[in-house]
């Protein structure tokens, strides 16, 4: 395989701002370049039968360390949950499984963890995903029940107003607020793209019951993400409760076919857009579902809306502080979340019923051949990121 040319021909027609950010990032280790290559690592994964025989479910497609994080839901609680489904499909839960175990070896390398302590953490998640779904019921974590890393996300978010997070995505003039384009979050629209935007909010709002709560008060491309980054996207910013500081930021993000679906045998719905996929799949796996998600068109193409908010956040894996404690105890949390999220959306549309999963998670020959798996797909990434890194520095994504 031609390792750059299949990077190069996947992001072909993508946005060029952004797409170089993209690809300066990927050379930063093999962790970043791991997150922007999901249709590589699908490419790559080995012919097991535990990957294709283990049960299916509606799986999050891109799986790693970044994709769990907190949020608020449409009941304006706060929950720590996978975030991200742009790659969702109906596929074995092994796929899930093994693609978050390789993030797992790769991105605590970066935290200077040594390889048996990463062996550790590997199974400290992979013993929980398989617990929780031997016990059958989906459950979800909640600040109360949080502990060590995750309780001090919780905490963190719990202190931030909506204005000082309107102050980090601003400027103020006055009684009015502008979005800060600063090359990092956002970068400027044309006066097309303001326009075609503008339009469709106008449209979106009056179907709305509050349709002054959308008025558009600024427009800019949004910069998010690693593996979507060059993806058309937009963060704007509404009137809201009324400004300055009751506005709203809302994220307007194209969805794209599953990066899966090349190399997925599994029969999939008929969706009626790319964009329905992905909200039906995030509010069935979700414990509950993040404000304002929903699937819309514009310009005739699928979109994603939904609200951006001062409670989304990552888990500081950083501030492990040394203590393999504390990184053991968010493994286990996020394997438990991503078995959660399995069982809850089990039995829709061809996904195994709760039965299915708890035979599954109650054998054990299946987690050694997928920790086996992990281990030679990190390989196999380490090598890829050295073959991309090379064609990089020799500027072969220079000016594409």
């Amino acid at each position: 395989m031609d390792v750059a040319l299949t990077i190069r021909r996947f992001n072909q027609g993508r946005d060029p701002e952004r797409l170089a950010m993209k690809y300066t990032k990927m050379r930063a280790s093999p962790f970043v370049f791991l997150r922007g290559t999901c249709h590589l690592f699908q490419q790559r994964l080995p012919v097991e039968r535990v990957l294709d025989e283990s049960p299916k479910v509606w799986v999050c497609g891109d799986l790693h360390l970044e994709n769990f994080g907190s949020y608020k839901g449409d009941n304006r609680l706060a929950y720590f949950d996978m975030n991200d489904f742009d790659e969702a499909a109906l596929a074995p839960c092994a796929w899930d499984v093994a693609r978050f175990m390789v993030s797992v070896r790769l991105g605590m390398a970066e935290l200077k963890v040594d390889a048996s302590a990463i062996a550790t953490l590997c199974q400290a998640f992979l013993d929980s995903y398989a617990r929780e779904l031997a016990t059958g019921k989906a459950r979800w974590v909640e600040r109360e029940t949080s502990e060590g890393l995750i309780r001090e996300l919780f905490d963190t978010i719990q202190s931030r107003s909506r204005p000082e997070f309107l102050d980090t995505r601003t400027q103020r003039k006055g009684k009015r607020r502008l979005l800060r384009i600063d090359g990092e979050k956002a970068l400027p629209v044309s006066d097309a793209q303001r326009q075609l935007v503008t339009a469709f909010m106008e449209d979106f709002a009056a179907a709305e019951d509050k349709p002054d709560f959308f008025r558009v008060l600024d427009v800019a491309r949004r910069i998010a993400g690693t593996g979507s980054l060059g993806v058309e996207r937009y963060v704007i910013l509404v009137r809201g409760r009324g400004s300055p500081d009751g506005n709203f930021l809302l994220d307007l993000k194209q969805a794209l076919p599953s990066s899966l679906m090349p190399t997925l045998k599994v029969k999939q719905p008929e969706w009626k857009s790319e964009a329905h996929r992905v909200v039906a799949v995030q509010r069935r796996v979700q414990a509950v579902s993040m404000a304002f998600l929903r699937p819309v068109r514009m310009a005739k193409q699928a979109y994603i809306l939904r609200a951006l908010q001062p409670s989304e956040d990552r888990v500081a894996l950083r501030h492990w502080n040394g203590k393999l404690a504390r990184l053991e105890n968010v493994m286990a949390s996020m394997g438990a979340t991503l078995a959660w999220g399995h069982l809850r959306a089990g039995g829709r549309d061809g996904s195994a019923i709760a039965d299915e999963l708890i035979e599954f998670g109650a054998k054990s020959r299946w987690k050694r051949r997928v920790t086996h798996i992990a281990e030679l797909c990190a390989e196999q990434a380490r090598r890829d990121w050295l073959v991309y890194t090379q064609a990089y520095d020799d500027g072969y994504f220079a000016g594409v």
